[in-house]
């Protein structure tokens, strides 16, 4: 798999193009800001662009910004976004603007070499993948109404694996359960969301959003 790197740290960029080479990964390009690295993409599309949400110039949101330039001329490009804290309205961004092929994770993630090489190949097969601590943060925050009161423990966990971009196969093996029981949980979630089937909706992500903005 073909990947290249965008973060100010140039100390930063050569630990994770270690990690990388050790996963299994080939680097083709680094940049310390999203201009550069936009300009290498257009010139070599890899298979995935790792980039840290704040960059230069302003260390706010500029990552997302790259992610959605790189979208725009190169929609193959899975896109993989690191931040060093978790901020909801970054991931509901992702989410809600990008068609998938798109992960937010924390930096401490990249430590685990496996699980972090299986997040990349999602991304670039056009999965969604979302840091757990911050599926378990939106888990544990309640509202006055909260839409999610409807629904069962086992219907949260599996809304909750959902919302990590885990496919139905995969929420069945993490929950040791039959694929069967998951697709009628999943079922039961659409119905006491009020999602109805539509053709220009989709109602998976539909019910991850309401879950992420619960």
């Amino acid at each position: 798999m073909r990947v290249m790197l965008a973060d100010d740290g140039v100390l930063f960029r050569e630990g994770m193009a270690r990690i990388l080479a050790d996963a299994g990964c080939t680097v083709t390009g680094q940049a310390g800001d999203g201009a550069a690295l936009l300009a290498q993409v257009r010139a070599d599309p890899p298979d995935v662009a790792v980039i840290d949400l704040r960059m230069p110039p302003g260390f706010t949101a500029e990552g997302i910004e790259t992610a959605a330039a790189i979208r725009g001329c190169a929609p193959r490009v899975g896109l993989m976004l690191l931040s060093q804290y978790v901020e909801v309205h970054h991931a509901l961004r992702l989410i809600t603007e990008f068609d998938g092929g798109v992960g937010y994770l924390l930096k401490d993630r990249v430590s685990d070499l496996t699980a972090f090489a299986v997040d990349l190949r999602r991304v670039a097969a056009g999965d969604t993948v979302i840091d757990p601590e911050l599926v378990a943060r939106l888990v544990a925050r309640r509202r006055e109404r909260d839409p999610l009161d409807a629904l069962t423990e086992r219907e949260r966990a599996v809304l909750a694996l959902m919302a990590q971009g885990l496919s139905n196969a995969a929420v069945a093996a993490d929950l040791h359960l039959a694929v069967k029981t998951v697709e009628a949980h999943v079922t039961s979630i659409f119905t006491k969301l009020g999602l109805v089937q539509h053709e220009r909706e989709h109602r998976r992500v539909l019910a991850v959003l309401t879950f992420l903005r619960a």
